[in-house]
């Protein structure tokens, strides 16, 4: 089972986004933000915030520990079309469609062992207590 996060809506093309995306594909999520923060392309900083938030929420929220996690899936979709005019000669106005993308992370790795409550604790102090009596 894996642990999800999403950026949607970012403002650049499925095509550039999904080429840095291919880069990271199947690796360690540490190799990965060491890759995408020496990889020139403006697309690199929307896939090294989805990762990281799937990191964090894998920690957080899933108690998976942090140096053994993996990007099991990195998928790129078109997101919403906007649809825009440009100006061209002789006042007329041409249109263009400014693209945006879903990013979607998948990560999976090792689960921590529980910890310990403060519920367990006393309870065991109680009993060494009698114990000794």
């Amino acid at each position: 089972m894996g642990v999800l996060a999403v950026a949607k809506g970012v403002r650049m093309s499925p095509r550039k986004v999904g080429v840095v995306a291919a880069l990271v594909r199947g690796r360690s999520v540490e190799d990965a933000l060491t890759i995408l923060s020496h990889v020139p392309r403006a697309s690199a900083i929307p896939v090294r915030k989805a990762i990281e938030s799937a990191k964090a929420n894998a920690d957080h929220n899933h108690n998976y520990k942090p140096e053994t996690l993996v990007i099991s899936e990195i998928s790129v979709s078109p997101g919403v079309r906007l649809k825009r005019y440009r100006p061209a000669a002789q006042g007329r106005a041409l249109p263009f469609m400014r693209r945006t993308s879903h990013i979607r992370v998948v990560v999976d790795g090792e689960v921590r062992a529980p910890k310990k409550t403060v519920a367990d604790k006393p309870a065991a102090k109680t009993a060494a207590k009698k114990e000794s009596k």
